[in-house]
């Protein structure tokens, strides 16, 4: 069966910024697969290099056979793109903003208005089809963004962001109308830096920081690979690091324990890695209680993707968009200063 993405050694500059150094990934057809990393890592132009919209310098994309670089005409046909900025004629309508987009696919007026009335109706449109996008609002605009991208039946459907900005509710939306392309046959690749998204949607993923890819695969099979439980424990409601620390010696002593973490950013919290045969809770809070430290919070999890991203990279994906943040108010301020 051929992939229905294909992405080898890619690399793409912009200047001397290495946007994407070497990433490699393919994704099977009818297969919902998510790009996972802070703002800054790469997947933006790792899906304009697959989309034909940026040449790479290195490496091979192909779209269902065929080569982005040498073939982006037949690539184009087999995708639909949702940028992460909706841009949309506010003067227009929704449906005929359709329509518009319909023509420049070249489909038949017939056949168009036929896929137009559909889409409206599966994307929950109707009652506001006939209105002017001015008045959309951001879920609706990203809805009405979907219909546009799927006009022409692409066999891949790529999104980048889809759902940053949006309310709980829009998300939802947009996440469950994913799910029935999939479960119809589209193949999506979608790029966030929301954990509980890709984990919600993904069946598999590529997790990408610093233009490279760190870990591929389902987000249970990630986790599985990162270890045992995870146990988040406080002292005190302020935990004085002096016993922070005291605590932290000690549980890493204890036998089921593998690793003990101590967070001093969050208020002096412990984190620790314990094996999952074990009864952890009872034994951590006997041993502070041994010690005379009292036990104001204590709760054990499964590992989340957050602790895939941290295993990979040393820091988690909060940290890694707190530090692309700030580099980006340096660059920001520096052009500042030269005007």
């Amino acid at each position: 069966m051929t992939a229905a993405v294909v992405i080898e050694h890619l690399q793409k500059s912009y200047g001397t910024t290495e946007a994407v150094k070497d990433i490699s990934f393919e994704i099977q057809p009818g297969e919902l697969f998510g790009l996972l990393g802070p703002n800054g890592a790469g997947k933006t132009t790792t899906i304009r290099c697959l989309c034909t919209l940026a040449k790479p310098d290195g490496g091979r994309v192909e779209v269902s056979g065929f080569s982005a670089i040498e073939q982006p005409r037949q690539v184009r046909r087999c995708l639909g793109y949702v940028a992460q900025e909706v841009a949309l004629d506010k003067v227009l309508t929704g449906r005929e903003l359709l329509e518009l987009q319909a023509a420049l696919y070249h489909l038949p007026r017939a056949a168009a208005q036929e896929r137009i009335t559909q889409l409206i109706e599966l994307l929950g449109l109707g009652e506001y089809a006939d209105q002017k996008t001015g008045t959309y609002s951001g879920g609706l605009r990203r809805r009405l963004d979907l219909a546009a991208g799927l006009l022409h039946r692409p066999d891949v459907l790529v999104l980048d962001e889809p759902t940053v900005g949006l309310d709980v509710e829009s998300r939802f939306v947009v996440w469950d109308f994913l799910r029935q392309l999939r479960d119809a046959g589209t193949t999506v690749l979608i790029t966030s830096h929301y954990l509980e998204e890709i984990d919600s949607l993904a069946d598999r993923l590529a997790i990408i920081d610093r233009g490279v890819v760190l870990a591929e695969g389902s987000p249970s099979e990630l986790k599985d690979k990162v270890g045992g439980d995870r146990v988040t424990l406080r002292i005190r409601e302020f935990t004085p690091e002096a016993e922070a620390q005291q605590a932290q010696n000690k549980l890493q002593t204890l036998p089921f324990v593998e690793e003990v973490i101590l967070n001093t950013a969050q208020g002096n919290t412990l984190n620790l890695v314990v094996q999952r045969e074990s009864n952890p809770l009872t034994q951590i809070e006997r041993t502070l209680h041994e010690m005379g430290l009292p036990t104001f919070s204590l709760a054990q999890s499964r590992p989340s993707l957050d602790d895939v991203y941290l295993a990979a990279t040393g820091r988690t994906l909060m940290d890694a968009e707190l530090a692309a943040a700030s580099s980006r108010d340096l660059k920001q301020e520096k052009k500042q200063q030269m005007k």
